[in-house]
C-alpha cells in the first residue's frame, strides 16, 4: 500500500472512531474531528483516483475492485456535502463505516481488468461512459444513505413505541429530520440514477450499436428505477412518509445491490465484463 493510499485507510478509519466517540461523549470537538479524518481521507482519495484517471484517460471502473474505490469515493462525496446541510452529525456512524469497507475491500480484489475489456478500451473515454459512471456512482452513494436514514428511522420508531429512552435512542434525531433527511438524499439519488441509465442507454448504442440488449444488468437496473419510482410516486401523490416510506427505501436499496453485486455473481451479461472480479 502506497502512502496516499495508507493516508485514505487512516483517515477513514480515524473518522470512524472519533464519530463513534461522538455518538457516546456529545462533545463537539469529536464530530468536527471525525469530519476532518474524513475529508483528509477524502482528498487522498481523490488524488489516488485523479492520478488513475490522468494515466488511462478514463473513469476506472473495469473489475470489481475498480467499481468499489469509486463507490467508496462517490459515498465519501456524497456524505460529506450532504450532512451538514442536513444536519445529520451523527450520521458518520453509518457512512464513516460503510466507505471504510467499501475501499477496503477494493483495495483486496485484484486490480487488472479481464481480457475482454481490452476491446473496448477505446471507447472507454467516451464522455457519454463518464457521464454514466459519474451519475450511477453518485446516484447508488445518495440512495445508500437514503437507505441508513430509513434503518435509523425505523430503530428511532420503534425505540419510541416501546418507550425506550436508552443510551442510544436519545441521540437519534427526530423522526422528522430522519424522513426528511431520507427524502432529500432519495431524490437526489433518484435523479442520478435516471441521467445514470440515460447516458448508460446511449453509451450502449454508441458501442454495441442497440440502445437496450434486455441484458440482465439492463434488466435489474430497470427494476431499481422502477421500485424507486414508485416510492417517489407514492410520497408525491399518496403522501407517503415515516414507516412505509423507510420499509421502501430499504427495500429499494436491497434491490440496488442485487444489481450491483449479485447480477454480477449470479446472472450472465456483457456488464460482466467491466465489473467481474
Amino acid at each position: 500500500m502506497n502512502i496516499a493510499a495508507f493516508i485514505m485507510m487512516a483517515g477513514y478509519g480515524v473518522s470512524m472512531v472519533l464519530y463513534f466517540i461522538y455518538l457516546i461523549a456529545q462533545r463537539e470537538i469529536f464530530y468536527n474531528a471525525g469530519r476532518w479524518a474524513l475529508f483528509s481521507g477524502f482528498l487522498c482519495h481523490t488524488f489516488i483516483l485523479g492520478l488513475r484517471v490522468a494515466s488511462t484517460g478514463n473513469i476506472p471502473a473495469f473489475t470489481l475492485g475498480q467499481a468499489l474505490f469509486v463507490s467508496g469515493w462517490a459515498l465519501a462525496a456524497v456524505f460529506l456535502v450532504l450532512h451538514r446541510k442536513l444536519n445529520l452529525k451523527f450520521f458518520g456512524i453509518w457512512a464513516a463505516p460503510l466507505v471504510l469497507l467499501t475501499v477496503l475491500v477494493a483495495l483486496i480484489l485484484p486490480d487488472t481488468p479481464r481480457q475482454e475489456i481490452t476491446a473496448l478500451k477505446g471507447q472507454a473515454g467516451s464522455v457519454w461512459l463518464m457521464a454514466h459512471i459519474i451519475t450511477i456512482f453518485i446516484g447508488d452513494a445518495a440512495l445508500a444513505l437514503a437507505c441508513g436514514c430509513g434503518v435509523f428511522y425505523l430503530i428511532q420508531e420503534r425505540a419510541i413505541k416501546d418507550k425506550k429512552r436508552g443510551f442510544f435512542y436519545r441521540r437519534l434525531p427526530p423522526l422528522e429530520m430522519l424522513d426528511r433527511a431520507g427524502y432529500a438524499c432519495l431524490v437526489l439519488g433518484f435523479i442520478m440514477l435516471t441521467l445514470g441509465l440515460i447516458t448508460g442507454i446511449v453509451y450502449a448504442g454508441l458501442v454495441w450499436g442497440r440502445f437496450w440488449a434486455w441484458d440482465p444488468k439492463e434488466v435489474w437496473s430497470g427494476i431499481t428505477w422502477l421500485v424507486y419510482a414508485a416510492l417517489l410516486h407514492e410520497r408525491l401523490v399518496v403522501g407517503w412518509r415515516g414507516r412505509r416510506a423507510a420499509i421502501m427505501t430499504i427495500i429499494g436499496f436491497a434491490v440496488l445491490l442485487f444489481t450491483f453485486l449479485g447480477v454480477n455473481f449470479l446472472l450472465e451479461g456483457h456488464h460482466g465484463v467491466f465489473t467481474g472480479i
